[in-house]
């Protein structure tokens, strides 16, 4: 696929897109939901090693190429590693699968109820060696803990600010302000949330796109605009923490949503079962989440 076969890819495939991102301090957490404990490495060379024995596991999987996953989060590590005889992006491509890169590096600590993202100066030159790569866009998040108007414009802001310096770099940034399913003011923040947004759109140049990558709503069907913006080429669904299942019938309730799950997809794989168990239980994960991305 070149570029624009991937932008049509994303624009339009049915299906979903996997997050396969876990870095830094989630690594252990990923590890260990995979059945490999702690004492099973030592130091981060082992650990990462590890995490991509996982990661091309799942992207060898047969069913994994079966047209249901349209896109592929991966963390810098991952990109820059090999699977099935390539480098990850090229593999993901010859198998139908559009690669993004995460760029962000990491979380500041909470201020007016949001964690923006840490800076990030070198973030032209990993999305120039991104683009060389095969990779088509990226991903970076921030957290909304509260609704407070000052912290999720404040995170908005950021995230289009930073989604153009990578438009600048040639890649389609997936903008993430994840509003944390947990606070009790969700539906009223997310209320604003969408309105920061609409004006961020707004403000994009004309001819410009960007994803979306939001926390499934409160209110069902809030972001129903955004899917049909012309300045928006998709909007995708993070399961936040829900299990499959529930954010399967969460996001059933949101057309227009694709799902972008990492825990939604992963969390009954083990390193213990033989190929023929771990390629049933990850189709039977990408055949759920593919359907309820396609109501």
């Amino acid at each position: 696929m070149d570029f624009e076969q991937m932008r049509e890819r994303i624009a339009t495939g049915q299906g979903f897109i996997a997050a396969l991102d876990q870095s830094g301090g989630s690594t252990p957490k990923a590890l260990r939901g995979y059945g490999v404990e702690d004492d099973a490495w030592s130091g981060e060379d082992e650990m990462f090693g590890l995490i991509h024995e996982m990661r091309q596991r799942i992207i060898e999987s047969p069913c994994f190429g079966n047209g249901k996953v349209i896109g592929a989060i991966l963390f810098e590590k991952t990109m820059d590693g090999q699977s099935g005889g390539k480098s990850v992006p090229a593999r993901l491509a010859e198998r139908g699968i559009v690669p993004f890169l995460k760029v962000d590096k990491g979380l500041e600590d909470e201020r007016d109820g949001a964690q923006l993202m840490k800076p990030n100066p070198g973030l032209e030159d990993l999305c120039n060696r991104a683009r060389e790569l095969g990779v088509f866009g990226t991903k970076m998040r921030s957290v909304i803990k509260a609704n407070n108007t000052q912290g999720i414009k404040e995170a908005v802001r950021q995230q289009f600010a930073e989604g153009a310096r990578i438009l600048s770099c040639g890649l389609v940034p997936i903008l993430e302000p994840e509003y944390d399913i947990t606070a009790s003011d969700r539906a009223e923040g997310e209320k604003i949330l969408l309105e920061a947004i609409e004006e961020g759109l707004d403000a994009l140049p004309e001819g410009q796109q960007v994803m979306l990558k939001l926390s499934i709503p409160k209110q069902a069907g809030l972001y129903s605009d955004l899917t049909r913006h012309p300045k928006v080429l998709r909007v995708v669904a993070l399961s936040g923490g829900y299990s499959t299942e529930e954010a399967c019938a969460e996001l059933a309730r949101n057309p227009g949503m694709i799902a972008s799950f990492s825990r939604g997809l992963l969390q009954d794989l083990r390193a213990q079962q033989d190929d023929d168990e771990f390629d049933r239980t990850l189709s039977s994960a990408i055949d759920r989440i593919s359907a309820a991305s396609a109501t």
